[in-house]
């Protein structure tokens, strides 16, 4: 019989900040709130991969497509270099003006966002193939804490 153990969060603020803050006058200090969302899983769905920065940093030199699933008001505020902008809510009416013969590596808030997980769940059940998924859990949270840059979009 395994034994099965349970790890506690901390309790949810009632003002969440789900986007890292740069701390005024300390460059590279960010306030990071780790009580909001649900963790999700590192492997999402079979055939879907899940990749890391130095895959994303790759990715973006090589020229490949990044798509922020946030909001628009946070990706206004700032996104990951050269990613445009699919809110998940409405990755099924611009599914079109996605590449299904080019990988896309996907990504929202950070690992306890439900906003990719959302808008992948709802590619793969429309036929898109997975081998065109990537997912960059970390997002914007992990992206930023490792002091890389973000930009505002134009």
């Amino acid at each position: 019989m395994t034994a099965t153990r349970t790890i506690e969060r901390l309790a949810r603020r009632n003002a969440t900040c789900m986007v890292p803050r740069p701390v005024p006058n300390q460059p590279g200090i960010l306030t990071v709130d780790a009580t909001w969302g649900t963790i999700s899983p590192m492997h999402l769905a079979p055939g879907v991969s899940t990749v890391g920065e130095l895959e994303v940093i790759d990715h973006i030199a090589a020229g490949l497509p990044l798509t922020d699933t946030r909001l628009e008001h946070f990706y206004r505020e700032g996104t990951i270099p050269g990613a445009r902008n699919i809110p998940h809510e409405q990755i099924m009416q611009l599914i079109n003006s996605l590449d299904p013969d080019i990988a896309t590596i996907f990504f929202c808030n950070g690992p306890q966002c439900a906003a990719t997980p959302d808008a992948i769940r709802t590619l793969l059940a429309s036929g898109y193939p997975p081998e065109a998924i990537l997912y960059y859990r970390g997002g914007i949270h992990d992206w930023m804490t490792l002091g890389l840059p973000i930009e505002a979009p134009t």
